[in-house]
Protein backbone atom coordinates (compact mmCIF):
# COMPACT_ATOMS: atom_id res chain seq x y z
CA UNK A 1 0.00 0.00 0.00
CA UNK A 2 2.79 2.75 1.34
CA UNK A 3 5.08 1.37 -1.86
CA UNK A 4 1.66 2.19 -3.92
CA UNK A 5 1.17 5.58 -3.00
CA UNK A 6 4.73 6.62 -2.83
CA UNK A 7 5.27 5.22 -6.38
CA UNK A 8 2.20 7.27 -8.07
CA UNK A 9 3.47 10.38 -6.10
CA UNK A 10 7.26 9.93 -7.81
CA UNK A 11 5.01 9.76 -11.31
CA UNK A 12 3.18 13.13 -10.51
CA UNK A 13 6.32 14.70 -8.86
CA UNK A 14 8.82 13.36 -11.70
CA UNK A 15 6.74 12.82 -14.76
CA UNK A 16 6.70 14.93 -17.87
CA UNK A 17 3.88 18.07 -16.45
CA UNK A 18 5.41 19.25 -13.19
CA UNK A 19 9.36 19.27 -11.74
CA UNK A 20 10.85 18.38 -14.87
CA UNK A 21 9.67 20.98 -17.67
CA UNK A 22 9.70 23.49 -13.96
CA UNK A 23 13.45 22.01 -13.84
CA UNK A 24 14.56 22.62 -17.56
CA UNK A 25 12.56 26.20 -17.94
CA UNK A 26 14.26 27.93 -15.17
CA UNK A 27 17.69 26.69 -16.14
CA UNK A 28 16.75 27.97 -19.38
CA UNK A 29 15.04 31.24 -18.36
CA UNK A 30 18.84 31.59 -15.82
CA UNK A 31 20.76 30.98 -18.86
CA UNK A 32 19.29 33.68 -20.86
CA UNK A 33 18.99 36.37 -17.82
CA UNK A 34 22.77 35.77 -17.45
CA UNK A 35 23.51 35.47 -21.05
CA UNK A 36 25.27 32.26 -21.37
CA UNK A 37 28.12 33.15 -18.46
CA UNK A 38 28.17 29.38 -18.22
CA UNK A 39 30.06 29.11 -21.81
CA UNK A 40 31.25 32.92 -21.61
CA UNK A 41 33.24 32.61 -18.28
CA UNK A 42 33.87 28.14 -19.17
CA UNK A 43 37.66 29.03 -18.88
CA UNK A 44 37.79 31.42 -15.81
CA UNK A 45 35.21 29.14 -14.06
CA UNK A 46 37.76 26.28 -14.61
CA UNK A 47 41.07 28.11 -13.88
CA UNK A 48 38.92 29.16 -10.42
CA UNK A 49 38.13 25.63 -9.58
CA UNK A 50 41.03 23.19 -10.80
CA UNK A 51 44.63 26.09 -11.26
CA UNK A 52 43.65 28.96 -8.40
CA UNK A 53 41.93 26.56 -5.95
CA UNK A 54 41.90 28.69 -2.79
CA UNK A 55 41.75 32.37 -2.37
CA UNK A 56 44.10 33.92 -0.83
CA UNK A 57 44.38 36.49 2.36
CA UNK A 58 41.81 36.71 5.22
CA UNK A 59 38.97 35.40 3.85
CA UNK A 60 35.78 33.72 5.47
CA UNK A 61 34.61 31.01 5.04
CA UNK A 62 35.56 27.35 6.54
CA UNK A 63 37.38 25.47 3.47
CA UNK A 64 38.87 26.45 0.33
CA UNK A 65 36.57 26.59 -2.53
CA UNK A 66 38.48 23.58 -4.64
CA UNK A 67 37.27 21.30 -1.69
CA UNK A 68 33.66 22.83 -1.28
CA UNK A 69 33.66 21.93 -5.44
CA UNK A 70 34.79 18.51 -4.32
CA UNK A 71 32.33 18.09 -1.38
CA UNK A 72 29.50 19.30 -4.08
CA UNK A 73 31.69 16.55 -6.46
CA UNK A 74 31.17 13.73 -3.90
CA UNK A 75 27.38 14.03 -3.55
CA UNK A 76 26.50 14.11 -6.59
CA UNK A 77 28.98 11.58 -8.60
CA UNK A 78 27.66 8.73 -7.25
CA UNK A 79 25.14 5.83 -8.15
CA UNK A 80 23.25 7.78 -10.74
CA UNK A 81 25.97 8.51 -12.48
CA UNK A 82 26.28 4.17 -13.23
CA UNK A 83 22.92 2.96 -12.72
CA UNK A 84 20.73 5.85 -13.47
CA UNK A 85 22.37 6.89 -16.43
CA UNK A 86 21.46 3.14 -17.35
CA UNK A 87 18.42 3.41 -15.99
CA UNK A 88 17.38 6.34 -18.38
CA UNK A 89 18.62 4.53 -21.52
CA UNK A 90 17.10 1.46 -21.03
CA UNK A 91 13.10 3.01 -20.13
CA UNK A 92 13.88 6.07 -22.37
CA UNK A 93 16.57 4.99 -25.08
CA UNK A 94 20.07 6.30 -26.20
CA UNK A 95 17.84 9.68 -26.80
CA UNK A 96 17.27 10.32 -22.90
CA UNK A 97 21.55 11.15 -22.84
CA UNK A 98 20.79 13.82 -25.29
CA UNK A 99 18.48 14.94 -22.99
CA UNK A 100 20.82 14.60 -19.94
CA UNK A 101 23.37 16.79 -21.90
CA UNK A 102 20.75 19.51 -21.88
CA UNK A 103 19.41 19.31 -18.60
CA UNK A 104 23.53 19.46 -17.64
CA UNK A 105 24.23 22.49 -19.71
CA UNK A 106 21.30 24.76 -18.90
CA UNK A 107 21.82 23.27 -15.65
CA UNK A 108 25.27 24.91 -14.94
CA UNK A 109 23.23 28.20 -14.95
CA UNK A 110 21.02 26.63 -12.23
CA UNK A 111 24.01 25.96 -10.13
CA UNK A 112 25.53 28.69 -10.62
CA UNK A 113 22.69 30.86 -9.24
CA UNK A 114 22.19 28.43 -6.53
CA UNK A 115 25.52 28.81 -5.09
CA UNK A 116 25.96 32.50 -5.91
CA UNK A 117 22.66 32.82 -3.12
CA UNK A 118 24.33 30.83 -0.89
CA UNK A 119 27.53 32.82 -0.60
CA UNK A 120 25.67 35.76 -0.96
CA UNK A 121 23.00 34.66 2.31
CA UNK A 122 25.02 32.65 4.45
CA UNK A 123 25.98 33.19 8.26
CA UNK A 124 28.06 31.82 11.00
CA UNK A 125 26.77 29.33 12.90
CA UNK A 126 26.64 28.86 16.81
CA UNK A 127 30.36 27.51 16.28
CA UNK A 128 31.90 29.92 14.14
CA UNK A 129 31.01 27.77 11.17
CA UNK A 130 29.77 29.14 8.00
CA UNK A 131 26.22 28.11 7.32
CA UNK A 132 24.38 28.34 3.75
CA UNK A 133 21.99 27.12 1.45
CA UNK A 134 18.23 27.63 0.36
CA UNK A 135 16.90 27.48 3.81
CA UNK A 136 18.72 30.51 4.01
CA UNK A 137 18.38 32.41 1.05
CA UNK A 138 14.51 31.46 0.43
CA UNK A 139 14.17 33.17 4.05
CA UNK A 140 16.31 36.03 4.18
CA UNK A 141 16.72 36.66 0.28
CA UNK A 142 13.16 36.65 -0.32
CA UNK A 143 12.04 38.87 2.72
CA UNK A 144 14.97 41.06 1.49
CA UNK A 145 13.50 41.34 -2.00
CA UNK A 146 9.62 41.80 -1.40
CA UNK A 147 10.13 43.06 2.59
CA UNK A 148 8.86 41.85 5.74
CA UNK A 149 5.53 42.56 5.30
CA UNK A 150 2.81 41.15 2.59
CA UNK A 151 2.57 37.58 1.48
CA UNK A 152 6.30 37.22 -0.51
CA UNK A 153 7.69 38.18 3.03
CA UNK A 154 5.67 35.70 4.94
CA UNK A 155 6.22 33.09 2.10
CA UNK A 156 9.79 33.08 2.35
CA UNK A 157 10.59 31.63 5.92
CA UNK A 158 8.06 29.12 4.97
CA UNK A 159 10.03 27.97 2.15
CA UNK A 160 13.14 27.56 4.05
CA UNK A 161 11.90 25.34 6.70
CA UNK A 162 10.26 23.70 4.31
CA UNK A 163 13.41 22.68 2.13
CA UNK A 164 14.81 22.39 5.48
CA UNK A 165 13.15 19.65 6.26
CA UNK A 166 12.80 18.03 2.97
CA UNK A 167 16.86 18.00 2.89
CA UNK A 168 17.20 16.66 6.16
CA UNK A 169 14.88 13.83 5.37
CA UNK A 170 16.22 13.06 1.90
CA UNK A 171 19.94 12.70 3.32
CA UNK A 172 18.71 9.74 4.80
CA UNK A 173 17.49 8.32 1.86
CA UNK A 174 18.97 9.32 -1.62
CA UNK A 175 22.53 10.40 0.33
CA UNK A 176 22.47 7.81 3.13
CA UNK A 177 20.59 4.16 2.97
CA UNK A 178 20.57 3.59 -0.70
CA UNK A 179 24.04 4.22 -1.45
CA UNK A 180 24.88 1.81 1.43
CA UNK A 181 22.88 -0.80 0.17
CA UNK A 182 24.14 -0.04 -3.44
CA UNK A 183 27.30 -0.26 -2.59
CA UNK A 184 26.98 -3.93 -0.48
CA UNK A 185 24.97 -5.63 -3.33
CA UNK A 186 27.76 -4.68 -5.94
CA UNK A 187 30.45 -6.31 -3.10
CA UNK A 188 28.64 -9.36 -3.02
CA UNK A 189 27.68 -9.80 -6.48
CA UNK A 190 30.92 -9.12 -7.52
CA UNK A 191 33.45 -10.76 -4.36
CA UNK A 192 31.05 -12.38 -2.42
CA UNK A 193 31.68 -10.42 0.47
CA UNK A 194 28.78 -10.25 2.75
CA UNK A 195 26.45 -7.50 3.12
CA UNK A 196 26.74 -6.96 6.49
CA UNK A 197 30.58 -7.12 6.58
CA UNK A 198 30.59 -4.24 3.83
CA UNK A 199 27.95 -2.75 6.14
CA UNK A 200 30.02 -2.18 9.06
CA UNK A 201 33.37 -1.33 6.97
CA UNK A 202 31.84 1.03 5.29
CA UNK A 203 30.17 2.95 8.23
CA UNK A 204 33.28 2.66 10.07
CA UNK A 205 35.02 4.57 7.35
CA UNK A 206 32.33 7.37 7.10
CA UNK A 207 31.95 7.77 10.31
CA UNK A 208 35.73 8.63 10.85
CA UNK A 209 35.15 11.46 8.25
CA UNK A 210 31.90 12.32 9.13
CA UNK A 211 31.91 13.00 12.57
CA UNK A 212 34.90 15.37 12.00
CA UNK A 213 32.89 18.15 10.38
CA UNK A 214 32.95 20.20 7.37
CA UNK A 215 37.07 20.39 7.46
CA UNK A 216 37.01 17.06 7.67
CA UNK A 217 34.99 16.13 4.72
CA UNK A 218 36.88 19.12 2.59
CA UNK A 219 40.07 17.27 3.01
CA UNK A 220 38.79 13.93 2.38
CA UNK A 221 36.84 14.20 -0.93
CA UNK A 222 39.45 17.11 -2.24
CA UNK A 223 42.07 13.91 -2.26
CA UNK A 224 39.54 11.06 -3.29
CA UNK A 225 36.97 12.20 -5.74
CA UNK A 226 39.41 13.42 -8.39
CA UNK A 227 41.41 9.98 -8.05
CA UNK A 228 37.74 7.87 -8.49
CA UNK A 229 36.55 10.21 -11.24
CA UNK A 230 39.74 9.55 -13.29
CA UNK A 231 39.89 5.66 -13.01
CA UNK A 232 36.10 5.22 -13.84
CA UNK A 233 37.26 7.53 -16.99
CA UNK A 234 39.98 5.86 -18.14
CA UNK A 235 37.98 2.23 -17.85
CA UNK A 236 35.54 3.71 -19.80
CA UNK A 237 37.43 5.49 -22.42
CA UNK A 238 39.07 2.16 -22.78
CA UNK A 239 35.49 0.51 -23.27
CA UNK A 240 35.11 3.28 -26.43
CA UNK A 241 38.17 3.08 -27.76
CA UNK A 242 37.58 -0.45 -28.41
CA UNK A 243 34.51 0.29 -30.19
CA UNK A 244 35.93 3.50 -32.00
CA UNK A 245 34.53 2.61 -35.41
CA UNK A 246 30.74 2.73 -33.52
CA UNK A 247 30.82 6.16 -32.43
CA UNK A 248 29.66 7.74 -35.56
CA UNK A 249 26.44 5.72 -35.50
CA UNK A 250 26.26 5.98 -31.41
CA UNK A 251 26.08 9.45 -31.70
CA UNK A 252 23.92 9.78 -34.49
CA UNK A 253 21.42 7.16 -32.65
CA UNK A 254 21.73 9.12 -29.76
CA UNK A 255 20.79 12.39 -31.37
CA UNK A 256 17.95 11.28 -33.65
CA UNK A 257 16.21 9.18 -30.75
CA UNK A 258 16.04 12.59 -28.75
CA UNK A 259 13.41 13.36 -31.08
CA UNK A 260 11.85 10.38 -32.46
CA UNK A 261 11.96 7.73 -29.90
CA UNK A 262 13.45 4.41 -30.38
CA UNK A 263 11.68 1.42 -31.75
CA UNK A 264 11.40 -2.11 -29.88
CA UNK A 265 14.87 -4.27 -30.32
CA UNK A 266 16.60 -6.85 -29.42
CA UNK A 267 15.53 -6.70 -25.31
CA UNK A 268 14.84 -3.02 -25.36
CA UNK A 269 11.08 -2.29 -24.97
CA UNK A 270 10.96 0.39 -27.39
CA UNK A 271 10.32 3.97 -26.06
CA UNK A 272 8.92 7.83 -27.10
CA UNK A 273 10.10 11.09 -27.44
CA UNK A 274 8.46 11.73 -24.09
CA UNK A 275 9.89 8.89 -22.20
CA UNK A 276 13.60 10.06 -23.19
CA UNK A 277 12.68 13.23 -22.33
CA UNK A 278 11.32 12.55 -18.84
CA UNK A 279 13.70 9.58 -18.03
CA UNK A 280 16.58 11.84 -19.76
CA UNK A 281 16.04 14.89 -17.50
CA UNK A 282 14.86 13.11 -14.57
CA UNK A 283 17.91 11.54 -14.29
CA UNK A 284 20.07 13.55 -15.11
CA UNK A 285 19.12 15.87 -12.36
CA UNK A 286 19.09 13.05 -10.28
CA UNK A 287 22.82 12.54 -11.12
CA UNK A 288 23.79 16.46 -10.74
CA UNK A 289 20.98 18.29 -8.68
CA UNK A 290 20.63 21.00 -10.46
CA UNK A 291 17.60 23.10 -9.32
CA UNK A 292 17.93 20.67 -5.80
CA UNK A 293 19.43 23.59 -3.92
CA UNK A 294 22.02 21.37 -2.50
CA UNK A 295 25.14 23.52 -4.52
CA UNK A 296 23.91 26.29 -2.10
CA UNK A 297 24.80 24.59 0.88
CA UNK A 298 28.73 23.43 0.00
CA UNK A 299 29.27 26.56 -1.71
CA UNK A 300 28.44 28.48 1.59
CA UNK A 301 31.45 26.65 3.49
CA UNK A 302 33.87 28.26 0.71
CA UNK A 303 36.72 31.07 1.89
CA UNK A 304 35.27 33.75 -0.96
CA UNK A 305 35.94 36.77 -1.83
CA UNK A 306 33.32 37.51 -3.48
CA UNK A 307 29.81 34.93 -4.46
CA UNK A 308 30.47 35.09 -8.03
CA UNK A 309 33.56 33.83 -7.63
CA UNK A 310 32.62 30.55 -5.55
CA UNK A 311 29.23 30.12 -8.06
CA UNK A 312 31.64 29.94 -10.99
CA UNK A 313 33.47 27.37 -9.31
CA UNK A 314 30.57 25.48 -8.59
CA UNK A 315 28.91 25.13 -12.06
CA UNK A 316 32.11 23.60 -12.94
CA UNK A 317 30.14 20.69 -10.94
CA UNK A 318 27.57 19.64 -13.07
CA UNK A 319 29.85 19.99 -16.13
CA UNK A 320 32.28 17.47 -14.74
CA UNK A 321 29.25 15.17 -13.53
CA UNK A 322 26.73 15.18 -16.22
CA UNK A 323 29.36 16.42 -19.39
CA UNK A 324 31.69 14.15 -18.49
CA UNK A 325 31.29 11.16 -16.23
CA UNK A 326 27.05 10.51 -17.45
CA UNK A 327 28.80 11.22 -21.14
CA UNK A 328 31.56 8.50 -20.86
CA UNK A 329 28.70 5.85 -18.61
CA UNK A 330 26.47 6.55 -21.62
CA UNK A 331 28.48 6.31 -24.70
CA UNK A 332 29.98 2.93 -23.43
CA UNK A 333 26.69 1.88 -23.33
CA UNK A 334 25.18 2.71 -26.54
CA UNK A 335 28.29 2.15 -28.42
CA UNK A 336 28.76 -1.64 -27.05
CA UNK A 337 25.55 -2.35 -27.73
CA UNK A 338 24.20 -3.24 -24.74
CA UNK A 339 21.07 -0.97 -24.33
CA UNK A 340 19.68 -3.45 -26.34
CA UNK A 341 20.20 -6.02 -24.20
CA UNK A 342 16.98 -5.80 -21.52
CA UNK A 343 19.22 -5.47 -18.36
CA UNK A 344 19.20 -1.65 -16.61
CA UNK A 345 20.62 0.11 -13.53
CA UNK A 346 24.44 -1.16 -12.42
CA UNK A 347 24.35 -4.56 -14.43
CA UNK A 348 23.67 -2.59 -17.71
CA UNK A 349 26.88 -0.41 -16.96
CA UNK A 350 28.64 -3.34 -16.27
CA UNK A 351 27.77 -5.20 -19.41
CA UNK A 352 28.75 -2.31 -20.98
CA UNK A 353 32.42 -2.54 -19.44
CA UNK A 354 32.88 -6.50 -20.11
CA UNK A 355 31.87 -5.77 -23.71
CA UNK A 356 35.21 -3.84 -24.26
CA UNK A 357 37.38 -4.66 -21.67
CA UNK A 358 39.11 -8.55 -21.62
CA UNK A 359 38.58 -11.03 -18.75
CA UNK A 360 36.98 -9.47 -15.41
CA UNK A 361 38.01 -5.80 -15.65
CA UNK A 362 35.17 -4.68 -16.82
CA UNK A 363 32.53 -5.78 -13.98
CA UNK A 364 35.50 -5.26 -11.51
CA UNK A 365 35.93 -1.52 -12.40
CA UNK A 366 31.90 -0.76 -12.04
CA UNK A 367 31.88 -2.46 -8.64
CA UNK A 368 34.23 -0.90 -7.45
CA UNK A 369 33.03 2.73 -9.41
CA UNK A 370 29.77 2.03 -7.53
CA UNK A 371 31.90 1.56 -3.99
CA UNK A 372 33.45 4.87 -4.48
CA UNK A 373 31.06 6.90 -5.69
CA UNK A 374 28.31 5.77 -2.98
CA UNK A 375 30.86 6.63 -0.32
CA UNK A 376 32.08 9.97 -1.59
CA UNK A 377 27.92 11.00 -1.63
CA UNK A 378 27.51 9.62 1.45
CA UNK A 379 29.65 12.22 2.87
CA UNK A 380 28.38 15.36 1.13
CA UNK A 381 25.31 14.57 1.77
CA UNK A 382 25.51 13.98 5.17
CA UNK A 383 27.11 17.62 5.34
CA UNK A 384 23.67 19.17 3.45
CA UNK A 385 21.81 17.11 6.29
CA UNK A 386 23.44 18.60 9.29
CA UNK A 387 23.29 22.10 7.98
CA UNK A 388 19.29 21.80 7.60
CA UNK A 389 19.24 20.08 11.24
CA UNK A 390 21.10 23.54 12.10
CA UNK A 391 18.88 25.63 10.62
CA UNK A 392 15.81 24.04 11.77
CA UNK A 393 17.09 23.04 15.53
CA UNK A 394 20.09 24.85 16.31
CA UNK A 395 23.91 23.69 16.18
CA UNK A 396 22.96 21.44 19.27
CA UNK A 397 21.14 18.90 16.82
CA UNK A 398 24.45 18.26 14.75
CA UNK A 399 26.19 16.18 16.48
CA UNK A 400 23.01 14.35 17.11
CA UNK A 401 22.05 13.80 13.90
CA UNK A 402 25.86 12.64 12.08
CA UNK A 403 25.16 9.86 14.66
CA UNK A 404 21.88 8.59 13.45
CA UNK A 405 23.33 9.05 9.70
CA UNK A 406 26.24 7.14 10.90
CA UNK A 407 24.29 4.34 11.99
CA UNK A 408 21.62 4.04 9.34
CA UNK A 409 24.79 3.83 6.82
CA UNK A 410 24.75 -0.35 8.40
CA UNK A 411 21.12 -0.51 8.44
CA UNK A 412 21.16 0.66 4.78
CA UNK A 413 23.38 -2.12 3.43
CA UNK A 414 21.38 -5.15 4.73
CA UNK A 415 17.69 -3.57 4.52
CA UNK A 416 15.60 -4.31 1.25
CA UNK A 417 15.21 -0.38 0.02
CA UNK A 418 12.13 -0.13 -2.52
CA UNK A 419 10.49 1.66 -0.26
CA UNK A 420 13.21 3.57 0.29
CA UNK A 421 13.99 4.48 -2.95
CA UNK A 422 10.29 5.74 -3.66
CA UNK A 423 10.81 8.12 -0.49
CA UNK A 424 13.74 9.34 -1.48
CA UNK A 425 12.32 10.18 -5.41
CA UNK A 426 9.56 12.37 -3.87
CA UNK A 427 11.86 14.23 -0.98
CA UNK A 428 14.32 15.34 -3.79
CA UNK A 429 11.32 16.56 -5.69
CA UNK A 430 10.30 18.43 -2.55
CA UNK A 431 13.73 19.75 -2.38
CA UNK A 432 13.29 21.43 -5.87
CA UNK A 433 10.01 22.70 -5.88
CA UNK A 434 10.78 25.97 -2.93
CA UNK A 435 14.13 26.30 -4.30
CA UNK A 436 13.07 26.85 -8.04
CA UNK A 437 10.42 29.29 -6.75
CA UNK A 438 13.14 31.30 -5.30
CA UNK A 439 15.51 31.13 -7.78
CA UNK A 440 13.10 32.23 -10.11
CA UNK A 441 12.07 35.16 -7.34
CA UNK A 442 15.40 36.49 -6.82
CA UNK A 443 17.03 35.64 -10.43
CA UNK A 444 16.82 39.91 -10.45
CA UNK A 445 19.11 40.27 -7.90
CA UNK A 446 21.71 37.40 -9.30
CA UNK A 447 21.48 38.73 -12.60
CA UNK A 448 21.66 42.52 -11.55
CA UNK A 449 25.11 41.48 -9.10
CA UNK A 450 26.66 39.00 -11.48
CA UNK A 451 26.62 41.96 -14.30
CA UNK A 452 27.99 44.76 -11.31
CA UNK A 453 31.21 42.11 -10.59
CA UNK A 454 31.94 41.90 -14.58
CA UNK A 455 31.06 45.06 -14.87
CA UNK A 456 34.47 45.68 -12.75
CA UNK A 457 37.66 46.72 -15.08
CA UNK A 458 39.65 44.48 -12.91
CA UNK A 459 37.11 41.51 -12.23
CA UNK A 460 40.23 38.97 -12.23
CA UNK A 461 41.76 40.88 -9.55
CA UNK A 462 39.21 40.81 -7.18
CA UNK A 463 40.51 37.94 -4.75
CA UNK A 464 43.49 37.15 -5.94
CA UNK A 465 45.97 37.61 -8.95
CA UNK A 466 44.89 38.23 -12.98
CA UNK A 467 45.68 35.07 -14.24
Amino acid sequence: MIQNLLDAAVEVVWGPFLLIPLLLLTGLYLTVLLRGLQFQRFGHAFWLALIKRKETGDVAGDISHYQALSTALAATVGVGNIAGVATAINLGGPGALFWMWVTGLVGMATKYSEAFLGVRYRRVDAKGEQSGGPMFYLTNGIRERFGGNGFWGGFGPFLGIFFAIAAAIAAFGIGNMVQSNSVADAVESTFAVPMWVTGLIITIAAGAVILGGIKRIGQVTAAFVPFMIIVYILGATWVIAANAGGIPGALELIFTDAFTGTAAVGGFAGSGFLLALQYGVARGIFSNESGLGTGGIAAAAARSTHPVRQAMVSMTQTFIDTLVVVTFTGLAIVVTGVWESGETGAPLTAAAFSEGMPGQWGGTIVALGVVFFAFSTLLGWAYYGERCMDRLFGRVSVTPYRLLFVVLIFVGAITQLEVVWAFADVMNGLMALPNLVGLLLLSGLIARETRQFFAQPDWERVGGERR
